[in-house]
């Protein structure tokens, strides 16, 4: 695997790591006996692996990052690890977690998050930290930490309201009330309902779509969203342009004009 290459081949033990064709990485949360909770090693595992694409983002063209069973997606912070920790150890754990979730924020690979059951608390930061999610019908979503003593806290006071609107991001948040499924895709959280013998396959699916697409294209793209996300129209269309000009002197861009021409499809190699 072209991934085991750029991280070192040293055994994973909180996840699992699969190829799908060329160009699709599968990263799988494999402790489903907690509810895939994070650990440090989780956390430590996480960055490994994409701080690897932020690296070399033509290792793939797409990531999906799911987890393992059917009752969890991710159930948020392992509790049991943070038993007994001083308030130091705890925020050194938490530091990491950060860097956790801005590297998936920030790959300039397309994520997409499958959550094939609960995804609540730091689980729900995971998924709003992909680039848009698929989810199991039986999936349960929320952000519980209040009730806990602490809040949300890897991103998730600023992706939600982004996603689902403040006020009803406050109202979820201040409530630690979960929510269905249904009033995910409602809302805009997630943008598809999958069976859940089904979901990875749908998901791997659309995975398959981005990738016969052009790499650079789909980079600079997700650049200008991002970024103009962040700042008023006016800087935001000058964001778009500025990407957009990149892509002019790519071999991506004659191939796919001359593929058009030729009625054919168009072979994108990324340069």
């Amino acid at each position: 695997m072209r991934i085991l290459e750029a991280i070192g081949r040293a055994p994973m033990e909180t996840l699992v790591l699969e190829e799908f064709g060329e160009h699709i990485l599968v990263v799988r949360l494999d402790r489903p006996h907690v509810a895939n909770a994070i650990t440090s090693t989780t956390g430590h595992e996480l960055i490994r692996v994409f701080g690897a694409l932020e690296a070399d983002p033509t290792l793939y063209r797409c990531v999906v990052l799911t987890g393992s069973g059917e009752r969890a997606f991710c159930g948020g912070a392992d509790l049991k690890q943070r038993e007994g920790m001083t308030d130091e150890d705890f925020s050194r754990q938490h530091y990491l977690f950060e860097r956790m979730n801005r590297a998936i924020t920030f790959c300039p690979v397309p994520t997409i998050c499958a959550a094939n059951g609960a995804a609540v608390a730091g689980g729900l930061e995971l998924l709003l930290a992909c680039d848009f999610a698929y989810a199991s019908r039986a999936a349960v979503f929320g952000f519980t930490e209040v009730m806990r003593g602490i809040m949300p806290g890897g991103g998730g006071t600023q992706q939600l309201p982004r996603a689902i609107g403040a006020r009803r991001a406050k109202e979820l948040i201040f409530r630690g009330a979960k929510f269905s499924a249904e009033e995910a895709l409602d809302w805009g959280l997630v943008n598809r309902l999958c069976e859940p013998a089904k979901l990875l396959e749908e998901t791997i699916a659309t995975a398959e779509e981005i990738c016969r697409n052009a790499p650079l294209s789909i980079a600079q793209a997700k650049k200008a969203v991002d970024l103009g996300l962040q700042t008023d129209l006016r800087t935001g269309l000058y964001t778009e342009i500025e990407a957009y000009y990149r892509l002019i002197p790519t071999a991506d861009r004659h191939e796919g004009i001359n593929a058009f021409n030729e009625k054919r499809q168009p072979v994108f190699k990324g340069r």
